[in-house]
């Protein structure tokens, strides 16, 4: 009986019943990348029955509104869900036929994290610890790169930014939302 363990070149089989797929593309790169080199790919690698769960960032949150306030137009979550699995779609071509792509309604595909701090962190007088916290929390979901965040944080106004932000909503969350993309049985 062959080591079915050790993958053979260009004899590759995952079956997979289950892939979670979070955060597993940068926000900016163009749709048809996310399609053609992480989700196509992982889709296919599923086995009869099995399931990928994707889960992305998608922005209109509060750590996005504190990024615009110094980066006003900034929109790093250009693909959705149902533009992401139409793109999967297209990639897949004929083999298309043997998935289901499930985007959900926003009640059941989008969810909601939030940054925990103590009450009394958020009041009129925020901590800086909780300040940066924040703010590094936005722009690292933002993925906003090193070279303009340099350009910035010399100066006062993205604390400002994130205090207003924080007062505003009372805290710091985020929005993400998931997708389905199943293989079928037969």
């Amino acid at each position: 009986m062959p080591d079915e363990t050790i993958p053979k070149q260009g004899k590759v089989r995952a079956d997979y019943d289950l892939v979670i797929a979070s955060q597993p593309y940068r926000a900016r790169v163009p749709v048809e990348f996310k399609a053609s080199k992480v989700i196509g790919p992982l889709a296919r690698a599923l086995g009869p029955g099995g399931r990928l769960l994707g889960i992305h960032s998608c922005g209109r949150d509060p750590g996005l509104e504190i990024v615009r306030k110094i980066w006003p137009e900034e929109n790093p979550f250009t693909t959705g869900r149902h533009d992401l699995l139409r793109a999967v779609r297209t990639e897949l071509g004929k083999e298309a036929r043997h998935f289901n792509f499930n985007t959900y309604s926003d009640a059941r595909a989008v969810f909601r994290y939030d940054m925990h701090t103590l009450p009394t962190e958020i009041a009129e007088s925020i901590g800086t610890s909780t300040l940066f916290a924040a703010w590094n929390a936005a722009v690292y979901v933002a993925q906003i790169d090193d070279e303009r965040l340099a350009r910035v944080v010399g100066e006062r106004k993205y604390l400002d930014a994130t205090r207003e932000v924080l007062l505003s909503h009372g805290g710091l969350w985020f929005l993400d939302e998931s997708y389905v993309v199943s293989r079928k049985r037969g």
